[in-house]
């Protein structure tokens, strides 16, 4: 299973999140559920550094399983848009598989 853990502060921003596991749906190639959490996930990560002034540290582990995304300053509104944009797309996904990824608010 796939779990994303996303920490906020007191005033509602998101300051950073983990991505963690494998969905296993299906085999490696044809996982929908990975691919598409990773594609969210990826997409928004490369639009944040490319949009924003964030500079986020960001640790991957070499099988793809672990994406950590944290920020020191998370007052940028395109950086806040971004990160709940990338959000709901994840809840969408754990809407239809919800076997497969699950969202946790820390």
């Amino acid at each position: 299973m796939i779990e994303v853990n996303i920490r906020g502060n007191d005033d509602g921003q998101v300051v950073s999140f983990n991505m963690n596991g494998h969905a296993d749906f299906d085999e490696y190639g044809k996982d929908i559920v990975c691919a598409g959490a990773s594609a969210v996930v990826f997409g928004n990560v490369n639009a944040i550094i490319s949009m924003t002034d964030a500079d986020p540290d960001i640790k991957l582990d070499d099988d793809g399983g672990y994406l950590e995304f944290s920020v020191e300053n998370p007052n940028d509104e395109k950086l806040q848009t971004l990160l709940k944009a990338m959000i709901i797309s994840l809840k969408t996904i754990e809407e239809e598989y919800n076997d497969y990824i699950r969202i946790e608010y820390m």
